[in-house]
């Protein structure tokens, strides 16, 4: 049976505390209050996800230098002409327009000075428009969706580093999937979540999904090799493995797990290439007194066995 979010972590965080939250969004309390002054964001103690997506927009919207009465304002003016609209960050698109605030969604743009909407050329019906323009809109489109999934990418990232519950991370992964598909840091993030617990299966189709989406990303290759030998599929893992060599063959990483699979093999003149490679790359580690004990290891081996040969 394949596992499920609950599996990798029974008891959910669902709420981030204010200390929580200005260490993972790196902000300062002082912008945070004056936020809350000007009323673009509600006086909170803890925080819910789509709050943290809402604090990451207005970030994003101060350091383009957009004043916070600028925002008051376009707030206030698509409140009362989108009344269906609960959050502007997180439902809309807000953007620097020159020196005003610029409003999209889909199928419109709001000019907030007249509160007219406007009529967005770039999601107009296809068959209206000449095929060039379609094409470039499509490329619009996707350029927009692209930078939205790297945004969620990083939010979750941050969220890994401050520690957050494994299923809060795991839905910020996804989000940035819905809007990227194909973005392989991703599916290999939520792969490696659940390897860590043990979810094989659910793993495996994280980590083929990256590998599919991206054929020459190493992690993808390098973490799936790992999955089929923690299995003992030493096949698949050796085929993974030199897969990643052949993208990085300075995958340090790579050579010292390849090194383990060939001297459990008992193809130590191949083991003895990868570990001299492996110490080469990274001598000063931890992992290299092991190298350095395993080669020492082979090479007591060969010359035993060929004395016996001679």
């Amino acid at each position: 049976m394949s596992a499920t979010l609950e599996s990798v972590q029974t008891t959910v965080q669902r709420t981030y505390t204010r200390p929580q939250v200005i260490r993972l969004l790196n902000l300062d309390e002082r912008r945070l209050r004056a936020w809350e002054r000007w009323k673009l964001m509600p006086a909170l103690e803890t925080y819910e996800y789509q709050d943290l997506l809402a604090l990451r927009s207005l970030r994003k919207l101060a350091e383009q230098g957009i004043r916070a009465d600028q925002l008051q304002r376009t707030f206030k003016s698509i409140r009362e002409r989108l009344r269906d609209v609960k959050n502007p960050l997180t439902e809309l698109k807000l953007f620097l327009d020159g020196k005003r605030v610029g409003v999209q969604a889909a199928g419109y743009r709001l000019d907030p000075r007249t509160g007219q909407l406007l009529f967005d050329f770039e999601t107009r019906s296809v068959t209206a428009l000449p095929a060039t323009h379609v094409a470039a809109a499509a490329a619009s489109e996707e350029r927009r969706l692209k930078s939205e999934a790297e945004r969620l990418f990083h939010l979750a990232l941050e969220a890994e580093q401050a520690h957050a519950p494994a299923r809060e991370i795991m839905a910020m992964y996804e989000s940035a999937l819905r809007a990227n598909p194909a973005l392989a840091p991703a599916l290999v993030n939520i792969g490696t979540i659940y390897f860590n617990a043990r979810c094989h299966r659910d793993a495996e189709r994280y980590y083929a999904r990256a590998v599919e989406a991206d054929p020459n990303y190493p992690l993808a290759h390098f973490n799936l090799a790992n999955l089929f030998d923690e299995r003992g599929d030493r096949a698949g893992a050796l085929k993974h493995y030199l897969r990643a060599l052949e993208l990085n063959a300075s995958y340090a990483d790579a050579h010292y797990n390849i090194a383990l699979l060939y001297q459990g093999s008992g193809d130590r003149l191949r083991a003895l290439r990868h570990w001299k490679t492996y110490l080469k790359l990274d001598p000063g580690s931890s992992w290299a007194q092991v190298a350095r004990r395993e080669l020492r290891k082979l090479r007591e081996a060969t010359i035993i066995t060929g004395s016996r040969g001679a």
